[in-house]
């Protein structure tokens, strides 16, 4: 490999590092009203009045929307309102828009709007919402459309129930020796990207609809917004520049439909819709949270028989993403362990919060904390070594998945591999415990994780090539810049294929729905796996149309043709040949004449054979591939006030083949950097009314620079034969496994079992004195 493994510098980092990169905020081309919300300040009420009398004479203001009826919005269930009429169902939601000349105006306004509510009873978390006779969210609830996978149950909180069964719990349990049984819970927070989220809309006089938004899925915005409000899909352009991070917290559609609703208000004239940090945390979609019981059976060797799992999702007001995120938490329930009998129901549950969207890892961080702290006090039950109880369980090639796919070694990572080499890197034959003093001890915690991507059955991802009179190519992919990388990626990807310098291949990182080849969304993981896979074989289109007219203009059989270096050339002389600037428009001979013309390569993937799952069972086949992972964290407690110190995190991961060298360690590190943040602090607190007390980064804290432990990334490299050169995705997988391996670290260090997130001092301060109260 010439390209693939290498540290290519990103295609965008100069523009990055200088400053000169334009995220949708930056973008102010023409004159554009500012468009302000106003949220409603309870987690549950009816509205009873909405006064906006004095709003209205603020000047500036050109339109107030508020009270109006407008189609029901939502992806999996169309459920939510895009500005709440009769009632509120979460604190942040907008209730009303207003639209105005400049930012100042429409804030002053939107302050002037006055709201009159009539508190109702508050779902707090979704063991609430799924008691009998808990309050209901929407009470209109069987009569919402729906797609044909979401399975909502009228009369109750549930907006879907995912079922998983596999084996023969009977027989599971008669072969268990020794049964652990145990009880999670945490709360939804924050993505917390960078940029917060942003949307323009403008609606030109013939009826086209120009949107740009930070969005990672624009093609769904353009397909959502004419579902909903039956524009005309060819009339919908939907523009994405660079995204300053989005985590999955972007894949939801949301301001993109306020703007265009603001902007239909005031005759099409162009709007802005910017959050500010309250708003994007808050109004718009957050991290799921979760309450789970995991029961394990296994015997006396430590091999896990039988799995019975409760997972209670909490999607939040409106079901939107959650629905897909419960899909995922079910069909991968079991962590990467091979159990032959399995009981699953995952549930997404209405609740009073804000409504939930994927986050990095997409249900999978979440449910691992639960098995990964099971697998440890099972571990603990046995007497057995944590590490050694994984390798034993180790999901391997011949095993099924709890929805009954066939595994091989195409189509599943080495995760005993993996094991291996964390062993090695974090010296773990050290031991797992090192007394300091008495005040202070370390500890190693370790986990494992597995993913496959949940995601449409028939998404698609194209790629076009065209090529410049220098010779030099371009690259255009639906796929999103939101700071992976992906887009070089991509180049390395044709570069090795077409065996040409990468600098010599431009990307375009603006999204275009009008002219870019759609990628369904830059979410999941797929992003090099089946965008990469719609370049190859673009790049085979280009090769084939360049042998074609070289072979015609060097009057030898295409067969003998071959490139490499911007030529295409014969194999066996390889001086007799063209460069690609005097072929990629045509060849012209010496008298004028020209054969062929300008060589344009398309290409395209979907993902094959996927299926649906059995509502029943759960028995299908919801991905392509399955990636695994091992990890450890190491910390130093303070056995005094139970304060801890990061020393080092460490991932393990099965990239297929690492593609980019210095970028794949960059993606894992971020990655396991979120992971302790939301394993370590990361939440939002509620009050009895349902409102999030902490809004803002003063008082929601992720994890800050000089906090940050040393940090070692380890790859294997099993490659999957779909994927492009055998890669397999890697951007979630670096988080997935930390909130578990911290949880095991503290709980070893503490000497108690700790069930909930964040992992903060006062909790662990709490849980010892109820373990010595409870031993008195």
């Amino acid at each position: 490999m010439k390209v693939i493994g290498k540290s290519i510098i990103r295609k965008e980092a100069l523009d990055k590092v200088t400053g000169r990169a334009k995220y949708t905020n930056d973008f102010n081309t023409k004159p554009m009203l500012s468009v302000k919300m106003v949220i409603s300040p309870y987690g549950h009420a009816k509205i009873v009045h909405i006064d906006t009398s004095e709003a209205s004479k603020v000047p500036g203001v050109r339109a107030i929307l508020a009270g109006q009826r407008f189609p029901l919005t939502g992806e999996a269930i169309r459920d939510r309102p895009p500005i709440a009429v009769d009632k509120v169902r979460y604190h942040g939601e907008p209730v009303a828009l207003v639209v105005a000349d400049t930012p100042f105006q429409a804030k002053k306004a939107a302050d002037l709007i006055k709201v009159q509510y009539e508190l109702l009873p508050v779902v707090n978390s979704p063991t609430q919402a799924f008691q009998q006779g808990a309050p209901l969210i929407h009470e209109q609830l069987g009569s919402y459309d729906k797609e044909v996978d979401s399975h909502p149950v009228e009369g109750t909180n549930i907006a879907t129930l995912i079922k998983i069964r596999k084996g023969q719990m009977e027989a599971g349990w008669a072969e268990s020796e020794i049964v652990v049984e145990e009880s999670f819970s945490f709360a939804s927070s924050d993505h917390a990207a960078i940029e917060t989220r942003c949307a323009t809309a403008e609606i030109e006089p013939n009826g086209t609809i120009i949107i740009m938004t930070s969005s990672q899925a624009p093609f769904m915005v353009k397909q959502l917004i004419s579902k909903y409000f039956g524009e005309e899909m060819g009339k919908i352009i939907v523009h994405t520049p660079l995204v300053g991070g989005a985590y999955g917290g972007k894949a939801s559609v949301q301001l993109e439909v306020l703007a265009y609703l603001a902007s239909k208000a005031v005759g099409g004239k162009p709007v802005k819709l910017l959050n500010d940090r309250e708003h994007d945390m808050i109004t718009s979609p957050c991290h799921i949270g979760l309450d789970a019981t995991i029961k394990f059976g296994a015997d006396r060797n430590g091999k896990i028989r039988a799995a019975e799992i409760h997972y209670l999702w909490d999607g939040g007001a409106y079901s939107d993403k959650a629905v897909d995120v419960t899909r995922a938490g079910a069909v991968d329930c079991t962590g990467p362990y091979n159990i032959e009998h399995v009981w699953c129901n995952s549930y997404c549950m209405y609740t009073n919060h804000p409504f939930a969207a994927p986050f990095r890892g997409f249900s999978h961080s979440e449910l691992s904390f639960c098995i990964e702290r099971t697998m440890d006090i099972l571990a603990k039950r046995l007497n057995m070594d944590p590490l050694e109880l994984r390798n034993i369980n180790a999901i391997r090639p011949g095993n099924t998945t709890p929805t009954r796919v066939v595994l091989n070694e195409n189509n599943l990572g080495n995760l005993p591999k993996c094991i291996e080499k964390l062993r090695s890197l974090i010296r773990w034959e050290e031991g797992a415990i090192k007394e300091i003093n008495e005040r202070f001890v370390r500890v190693k915690g370790v986990s494992c994780s597995w993913k496959t991507s949940t995601i449409d059955p028939n998404a698609p991802s194209g790629a076009i090539i065209t090529f410049n009179r220098d010779g030099s190519l371009n690259l255009m992919s639906g796929v999103i810049e939101v700071g992976t990388g992906t887009k070089t990626i991509l180049a390395q990807i044709l570069a090795e294929r077409l065996k040409m310098d990468v600098d010599k291949i431009h990307v375009k990182m603006e999204v275009d729905t009008q002219t870019t080849p759609e990628h369904w969304k830059t979410v999941a993981s797929r992003g090099t796996y089946m965008g990469g896979r719609a370049v190859l074989e673009a790049a085979d289109d280009v090769i084939r149309q360049l042998k074609e007219v070289a072979a015609s203009v060097l009057r030898a059989p295409i067969e003998d043709m071959e490139i490499a270096d911007s030529r295409v050339f014969l194999r066996e002389e390889p001086s007799i040949g063209l460069h690609f600037k005097d072929i990629g428009y045509g060849y012209q001979y010496p008298n004028g004449n020209t054969i062929g013309g300008q060589i344009i390569g398309r290409g395209n993937f979907v993902l094959r054979h996927q299926t649906y799952l059995d509502p029943e069972t759960g028995e299908g086949k919801p991905g392509p591939e399955w990636g695994v992972a091992a990890y450890a964290v190491e910390i130093e407690l303070d056995k005094r006030d139970y304060t801890y110190r990061l020393i080092k995190a460490c991932t393990v991961l099965d990239a297929g083949r690492v593609m980019n060298e210095k970028a794949a360690i960059g993606q894992v590190m971020g990655a396991m950097s979120m992971g302790l943040a939301f394993a370590g602090r990361e939440t939002f607190y509620f009050d009895e009314l349902g409102r999030v007390l902490n809004p803002q980064l003063r008082t929601y804290r992720p994890l800050r620079y000089g906090e940050n432990p040393e940090y070692l990334v380890g790859f294997v490299e099993t490659p999957d034969q779909e994927g492009p050169y055998g890669a397999r995705g890697l951007g979630e997988h670096g988080l997935m496994g930390m909130p578990g391996a911290l949880g095991n670290a503290l709980s070893i260090a503490a000497g108690v079992e700790l069930r909930n997130l964040p992992l903060i001092p006062e909790l662990i301060w709490r849980i010892k004195g109820e373990a010595h109260h409870a031993s008195l």
